[in-house]
């Protein structure tokens, strides 16, 4: 058992010699004299102290377990901080700092202390009372303090700073009346006597007066200071009229020589001296107009006010500027081009019933001529739809798909106008953009254009849109069908080269600016044109290609504004496709539109990933049987090629059923040779697949047995070229690395606790660090510090308040229940004695 705090305190005095055997008085006198030995004896009772605490000091954490492992042994025991010493500290730093912020935190008043001196610890306290008693002074004394009357000596009349006081410079006896009247002598009078006085001459006129320093000093008067101060003023007044002289004069003299330098500026300085100048020569004036000078030269007043009286005339008559037009919005175009068919069809419906008009009535554009093209611009490869004996249906000068080229028949054209003249010849075509939504900037764009193109001609016996002979008695204003059903209605009596012009005309009524209903027509509409697309491909002779492109291409211009409606009614025919699982000629169609509209390079689209996926079904589902199963794979696989023309994604299915096509005794010539060419595609497309030769080997025997041997060389050539490039895999060759030896480093002076790093930017790096982390920890520490003392000050202040208040209600209460006390004492006293009575 470890022995009690007592016992252990005597023998710490007993060990530092502070208790011990008693000591006689001389000792102990001899002891209180030595400060030495009472600086020991105040030290070591500090160590006991200290050491009866162990609270108070903060060792290591861990102690070393070794002596070895620091240079030092006493390390473990030594001391390493203070904790109460440094919380105390620590304690009142935060109450002489912290506190008063705290108090004063959402306060605001207070008595600014603002007497003479009082905050100033440089001045005595007699040296503040006589300041105050010489302020105090100051406010009784009271008075004007710039009074002339006054008698201190020290206010003085002051200007910028400066004295206005001119006894130094002025005296009295230099003023006589004609000075002080404004008069002036010349040399002799008052500037002479200022000269004079400038010059240090201390003696007036006469010379009899004596010098201003013997004179005694005198108080002057009022008057005499009111003349000093008017004959300062003159003096001032004459300096700035000399000074205007000189100017005027130096002007008039610049005014001599302007007409020279207005000469040398225009380039007409007349060199001749006047006197050389003829006389019937006219006086050039500079501050003429050339002309007007050349114009009125030699000529009398008379002819001059008739010239003038001219040119007002003339000025009067001239025509005003008139504003120019102002530019019309998309929708205004729009609404303007629908209200021109509607006029079209009305006069149309006259000519029918053989109602007579006038020409008049008609909107005539302005054309001008304009070269013919030999060629046509042909770009139907890009939907599909280009054969070798198709034409393009593009006419000439569109570049977009949203651009149609309208015919003439839009403005109205008979046979008496035809009769008449050539009017109904020179209506220029109206080029129409059909974009919706953010697109209506576009539409209608070019509406009125100032050349007209010519119409294109029938080529191989297609007619193009814009042909005049197939678009004669079409209607100008169609209703807008909202249903494959109502479409039919309307392209009943309709031409299949007139639907392309009719879809337009139906768009340019119905545009999306004109009515707010027209926007949900017209994506019913679109969604007809789909389903249209799927009719004509299927009807027994098909439609020609031309038309097909034509309606596609509306659709894709749509499809930018009612993309959703659109996509749908696509989706619509992709399940009935799914459902049958045999592909028509509308389905073949839908599917092409479906590749010119929509991206089919996107890694997952709403319409393109269906119809890709329906097609490789179809050909990994299905094996070719007849002719009609031959021909459409080709097709197929054609259309899964211009899928993945971008996206290269390989498609398995194709390469099976094109196999099966080859080794088939359906196929025909040209299908073999469409196969053919789908093989070579396909192989220019994954020629880069690192799995090319196991993808194609196995059309090798089929190509063979097609007596296709171009196609199967150029297969060849491609199977080797990967052979070549494809390398058998190797593990890395790697050369045996030897034993890395090294002298090992010895630091004399090794300390386990530093850093030797050999780079001095990382070792700083680190230190910086090192250093930020133990700010910032030191901060954080601090502020948790400062947060307890505020807690712990708001709590000593609400325990504060709560004493008070309890001290205040229990002797509110005391109070309270004697005065009940009292009252009921009282009251009892008062009721025995009635009783008693």
């Amino acid at each position: 058992m470890p022995p009690s705090q007592l016992k252990r305190l005597k023998a710490s005095l007993r060990e530092q010699g502070i208790t011990g055997p008693q000591k006689s008085k001389k000792q102990k006198k001899s002891q209180n004299k030595n400060a030495d030995a009472r600086a020991q004896k105040h030290s070591a009772l500090e160590s006991i102290r200290e050491s009866f605490n162990p609270f108070e000091f903060k060792h290591l954490a861990r102690p070393k377990k070794f002596e070895y492992v620091s240079n030092n042994a006493a390390d473990n025991n030594r001391v390493l901080g203070r904790p109460g010493v440094t919380k105390s500290q620590g304690e009142e730093a935060r109450k002489k700092s912290l506190l008063p912020e705290m108090n004063r935190k959402n306060k605001v008043g207070g008595i600014l202390d603002r007497r003479i001196g009082e905050n100033d610890p440089t001045m005595s306290l007699d040296d503040r009372m006589m300041a105050r008693f010489e302020r105090e002074q100051q406010k009784k004394r009271g008075g004007n303090v710039f009074d002339l009357e006054d008698g201190d000596d020290e206010v003085q009349l002051t200007h910028g700073g400066q004295s206005l006081k001119f006894d130094h410079e002025i005296g009295e006896e230099d003023y006589d009346a004609a000075s002080i009247s404004g008069s002036s002598d010349g040399e002799d009078g008052f500037l002479k006597r200022k000269r004079r006085r400038d010059d240090g001459d201390g003696e007036d006129a006469e010379g009899d007066a004596a010098p201003e320093a013997d004179q005694p000093e005198r108080k002057k008067s009022k008057a005499e200071v009111m003349k000093e101060v008017v004959a300062k003023s003159k003096l001032h007044k004459y300096e700035r009229q000399a000074q205007k002289e000189d100017d005027d004069d130096l002007r008039e003299e610049l005014d001599k020589d302007l007409n020279d330098v207005l000469a040398a500026l225009r380039g007409h300085m007349n060199k001749k001296p006047a006197a050389e100048a003829p006389k019937d020569e006219p006086i050039k004036d500079f501050g003429m107009n050339a002309d007007r000078a050349a114009l009125l030269a030699g000529t009398s007043k008379i002819a001059k006010d008739k010239e003038y009286d001219t040119r007002v005339r003339q000025m009067l008559q001239d025509a005003r500027a008139k504003p120019t037009e102002r530019t019309k919005t998309e929708e205004e175009k729009a609404r303007e081009e629908a209200k021109r068919l509607k006029q079209l069809e009305e006069k149309r419906m006259k000519r029918m019933r053989g109602e007579p008009t006038s020409d008049d009535e008609e909107p005539q554009k302005d054309v001008e001529d304009e070269d013919e093209y030999d060629s046509e611009n042909d770009d139907a490869a890009e939907f599909g739809l280009k054969t070798a004996v198709q034409p393009s249906s593009r006419p000439e000068g569109v570049e977009d798909e949203d651009d149609f080229v309208m015919d003439n028949d839009l403005v109205a054209t008979d046979s008496e106008a035809d009769m008449s003249g050539a009017e109904s010849d020179d209506v220029s075509e109206i080029d129409d953009t059909m974009a919706m939504d953010e697109d209506d900037e576009d539409f209608l764009k070019n509406v009125l254009p100032d050349k007209p193109k010519e119409q294109p001609k029938a080529v191989n016996g297609v007619l193009t849109i814009g042909t005049n002979a197939a678009t004669s008695k079409l209607a100008f204003t169609y209703p807008c069908p909202r249903s494959h059903e109502e479409l039919l209605k309307v392209f009943k009596d309709v031409s299949s080269d007139d639907v392309p012009t009719v879809v337009q005309r139906i768009r340019a009524l119905y545009h999306a600016g004109l009515h707010s209903d027209n926007k949900n027509k017209l994506a019913d509409f679109a969604c007809a044109l789909v389903d249209h697309v799927a009719y004509l491909s299927n009807q027994s002779p098909p439609a020609a290609l031309a038309v097909i492109e034509s309606i596609i291409r509306h659709i894709h211009s749509l499809s930018r504004s009612y993309s959703a409606r659109i996509a749908t009614q696509f989706r619509e025919h992709l399940k009935e496709l799914q459902e049958s699982n045999d592909p028509t000629a509308g389905d073949l169609t839908l599917l092409t539109a479906i590749g010119s509209i929509y991206p089919t390079s996107d890694h997952f689209h709403q319409v393109v990933t269906p119809a890709i996926t329906l097609m490789a079904r179809w050909m990994g589902l299905t094996t070719p049987a007849s002719t009609k199963d031959v021909a459409t794979g080709a097709y197929v696989g054609a259309l899964c090629l211009q899928y993945q023309r971008l996206a290269k994604r390989y498609v398995p299915e194709l390469i099976r059923y094109t196999a099966l096509c080859l080794k088939s005794a359906h196929p025909t010539p040209a299908l073999l040779i469409a196969h053919t060419k789908n093989v070579l595609t396909a192989a220019e497309l994954w020629s880069t697949s690192p799995s090319f030769i196991e993808i194609f080997t196995p059309l090798l025997s089929p190509l063979k047995a097609t007596n296709q041997k171009a196609s199967l060389q150029t297969l060849n050539a491609r199977l080797t070229t990967a052979r070549l490039r494809r390398r058998p895999q190797l593990l890395h060759f790697h050369r045996p690395l030897p034993i890395k030896f090294s002298i090992p480093k010895f630091e004399e002076s090794f300390d386990p606790n530093k850093h030797y790093d050999p780079d001095k930017e990382r070792s700083e790096a680190a230190k910086l660090q090192k250093e930020y982390k133990r700010e910032k920890k030191g901060a954080l520490r601090e502020l948790r510090k400062d947060a307890n003392f505020i807690a712990r000050e708001r709590l000593r202040e609400k325990k504060e308040k709560d004493q008070a208040y309890e001290t205040k209600y229990k002797r509110l209460v005391a109070e309270i229940q004697g005065e009940e006390g009292r009252e009921k004492n009282v009251y009892e006293r008062e009721k025995r004695k009635r009783q008693r009575g």
